[in-house]
């Protein structure tokens, strides 16, 4: 059995490769983006620091915290100031195993919207299954009480109230803030970030030309998502 260091270590590896893979991708600015992954069996939880640049972070910075956000290692820098909303998502989605949240433009223009992104094509078909939901806006008393914690908790409302498969649609845009995404790892779930800008993106130059509505049939978004996920796959080389 592996030693628990050698376990973070590798860890604070992906997380730091997956945060500094964001602004390549360029899905943040600044310091507007972070990720984490989760290690169930250990109840340990990296993610990136609060407010460090990009250019400047390195792998022994990335924080280490258990299930309830309080920091395992010593003299550790602040976590993401979004932990809350990671360590709600992690408890109320038992499957994920790594969450990220950014700021990226497409994304965060459907956010500030308040719409939720339609299913127009295949590209979309291929990781989400159906539109990606918008949540409703956050109370001035759920912002003023904990607003973090109320992000996730918003999140994991609109994904019970809509009764969808956080495995099946990996990610939502939160009303006037921005994407979350997850995934079954942490290259999975940046890589959701990365898909969900681009369909963002597509869906607003659809909607800039289209004359009429033209959602995908159910039965395209069938083949395409069941062709790439469960036990009927068959894309690629797996």
């Amino acid at each position: 059995m592996k030693h628990v260091q050698s376990i973070i270590a590798e860890m604070k590896d992906r997380v730091f490769s997956a945060n500094l893979q964001l602004p390549k991708w360029g899905l943040v600015q600044l310091t507007w983006g972070n990720v984490s992954e989760i290690n169930r069996e250990q109840g340990i939880i990296v993610i990136k620091p609060s407010g460090v640049s990009y250019t400047e972070m390195t792998v022994e910075q990335m924080v280490v915290v258990n299930l309830k956000g309080d920091p395992i290692e010593k003299n550790s820098l602040n976590p993401s100031s979004d932990l809350p909303t990671h360590l709600e998502l992690y408890r109320s989605f038992p499957t994920i195993k790594s969450v990220v949240h950014t700021h990226s433009k497409h994304a965060v223009s459907w956010a500030q919207a308040g719409r939720s992104l339609p299913s127009y094509g295949t590209t979309h078909a291929d990781a989400f299954y159906g539109e990606v939901p918008i949540t409703r806006q956050l109370t001035k008393e759920e912002v003023q009480d904990n607003y973090e914690l109320a992000t996730g908790k918003v999140i994991v409302e609109t994904f019970e109230t809509q009764s969808l498969d956080p495995m099946s649609v990996p990610g939502v845009l939160v009303n006037g803030h921005g994407p979350f995404t997850w995934g079954a790892s942490v290259e999975k779930a940046i890589e959701n970030s990365l898909i969900l800008d681009e369909i963002c993106s597509m869906g607003l130059m659809t909607e800039s030309i289209q004359k009429k509505e033209n959602t995908l049939p159910k039965y395209i978004l069938d083949k395409h998502y069941f062709r790439k996920h469960g036990a009927t796959a068959y894309y690629g080389q797996g």
